[in-house]
């Protein structure tokens, strides 16, 4: 029998082929040899035991992270099931110092053997490296701490069933299919993936900390094409990644959502296409996020400036000697870097340098005021004390500096979008996340949406197509001149920011409320796309 009628003939009935897959994943849960919910005694031993054995080999710092990675996912495209999946992994990383240099080396065997010669793999590791050293390390303090900390989740994702997430899926997918699309055809793609890190980090300086780490990442696209004219338009639904149990995929207005994706889908298809110049852009959460990320979060890591890291669109356009008070923006941007907000996909405990995690402004009234350092890397910027953003991806990855949840603070008086738009004469209003791309030094930029429409003398009138935006990132944010209150304030995110190299990705959020930027550069895309393809055959 075809695969996929199969699959789709067992939600109908309610045959017991998933009910049994549920089963089956949770007898092999129980099963795993080594899980690190409540850490045993065994495991702390061996932490300890590799900490000694790297310091009897004359490392003068070591760390070690038992790792356990967990993940599942199901996936549907209109009213078929089209994949399961689940996968775990769990293995130990160890992480010293020696003559001033870091050595690492990580094992998937997690026993006191395997763990000795990952030591010593680590410890010959710093001794090579030691000799290309420069500047020997000198890592900011950190006090030992013993504790522990889990994302306040009120649903575990992972008890819940395989054919429960795969209902869910369909039952949105026939909301969607019943909004009227004329001779259109709609397509529905949707996937619920659900992750959690387990994490037990123990260090030569007494640290012994463990962490239970959950995150949703749901997503939706609604395609529809038009076959008289050949062409397609897809919208994407805003329900972006949390640090949240599956109360947030139930909480979250799916229901209205999907039938309006779809909706928004088949209007565009027929949708004026902008004509390009200058419009005042009024840019909803739920695209701003990323245009944040890209424009702020990035060139605000010390490592990009100091010129360490320029993998994934390179450095930064700071400098080490005028980044402090940098005029970044106007009075409105207030940009908070915070591991402690709530919901947030980059939210912790400590991060893997043990540092407790933080809140700490990173620009006020447009003046950029702090960056983003490890224990590494606070001294050379002058710092007595580490901001908390070592993380590595894996067991198998070395923890370096990554990004905490980066975001712009609403406005602390009442201003909502309805207001933004009655004072807008001009304008578009940009809704979720498209094409993007920026510079190496993250200075110049290109940006666009799922979903735009004209603002013309204080009103939303049409939606538009072919939009996006240019600009530089200094003139871009001095050019914010009004920021919506509380209530316009959503939380974005990715859960896969790719860094470094080897590549590692870290989750990461962004939270901001509506925003408006005056006089910004809008392009057609069509356009665009038909002048470069006449450029390459000319």
């Amino acid at each position: 029998m075809d695969r996929r009628l199969f699959l789709k003939g067992v939600l109908a009935t309610g045959a017991l082929t998933l009910g049994d897959l549920d089963l089956s994943l949770a007898r092999r849960a129980r099963a795993f040899d080594n899980p690190l919910s409540t850490p045993s005694k065994s495991e702390q031993d061996l932490a300890e035991a590799l900490i000694a054995q790297a310091r009897s080999l004359g490392a003068t710092y070591c760390d070690v992270r038992l790792v356990r990675m967990l993940a599942q996912s199901v996936s549907a495209r209109d009213n078929i099931v089209t994949g399961l999946s689940d996968s775990e992994s769990y293995g130990l990383g160890i992480r010293v110092i020696k003559n001033g240099t870091w050595g690492f080396s990580a094992t998937r065997e997690v026993s006191l053997d395997a763990g000795k010669t990952a030591a010593q793999e680590a410890v010959t590791m710093a001794e090579s490296n030691s000799k290309l050293q420069r500047v020997p390390l000198d890592l900011a303090p950190v006090a030992a701490v013993q504790s522990e900390w889990k994302t306040p989740i009120q649903k575990n994702p992972f008890e819940v069933s395989f054919k429960d997430r795969a209902q869910f899926l369909l039952d949105m997918h026939a909301l969607a299919a019943s909004v009227p699309m004329g001779n259109n055809r709609l397509t529905l793609h949707s996937n619920l993936r659900c992750v959690r890190e387990e994490k037990y980090f123990a260090s030569s300086e007494g640290s012994k900390i463990w962490q239970e780490i959950t995150r949703m990442d749901p997503s939706t696209w609604a395609i529809v094409a038009d076959p008289a004219k050949g062409e397609f338009a897809s919208r994407a639904l805003f329900v972006l990644p949390q640090g949240r149990g599956f109360e947030y995929v139930e909480q979250y207005p799916y229901k209205d959502e999907i039938k309006q994706a779809a909706a928004d889908a088949h209007e565009k298809i027929s949708a004026v296409s902008v004509e390009p110049g200058k419009y005042d852009l009024i840019l909803h959460p739920t695209h701003l996020w990323l245009t944040i990320h890209e424009t702020v979060g990035h060139p605000t890591e010390l490592d990009r400036i100091l010129g360490y890291e320029a993998n994934f669109a390179g450095t930064s356009f700071l400098t080490p000697d005028k980044w402090k008070d940098y005029p970044y923006g106007s009075d409105y941007m207030n940009i908070v870097a915070d591991r402690t907000q709530d919901g947030a996909l980059a939210t912790v405990g400590f991060d893997d340098d043990g540092v407790a995690a933080q809140s700490y402004p990173l620009i006020q009234k447009g003046e950029l005021v702090a960056l983003q350092t490890t224990r590494e890397q606070a001294k050379a910027n002058g710092e007595t004390a580490s901001r908390g953003e070592s993380y590595a991806e894996g067991w198998w990855n070395i923890p370096f500096q990554r990004m905490p949840n980066v975001s712009l603070q609403p406005n602390p008086k009442k201003k909502s979008l309805d207001d933004i738009v009655k004072d807008t004469g001009k304008g578009i209003l940009i809704k979720g996340n498209s094409s993007y791309s920026i510079d190496q030094q993250r200075y110049n930029f290109q940006f666009s949406g799922q979903v735009a429409f004209a603002v013309e003398d204080g009103k939303i009138t049409h939606m538009l197509r072919d939009v996006a935006y240019y600009g530089k990132t200094e003139k871009f944010w001095n050019e914010l001149d009004a920021l919506g209150d509380q209530t316009e304030y959503m939380l974005g995110g990715a859960m896969y920011d790719g860094k470094g190299e080897p590549m590692q990705s870290n989750p990461v959020s962004h939270g901001c409320p509506v925003a408006r930027f005056a006089n910004q550069r809008v392009i057609n895309t069509r356009q665009q796309s038909a002048n470069s393809r006449k450029g390459m055959m000319s």
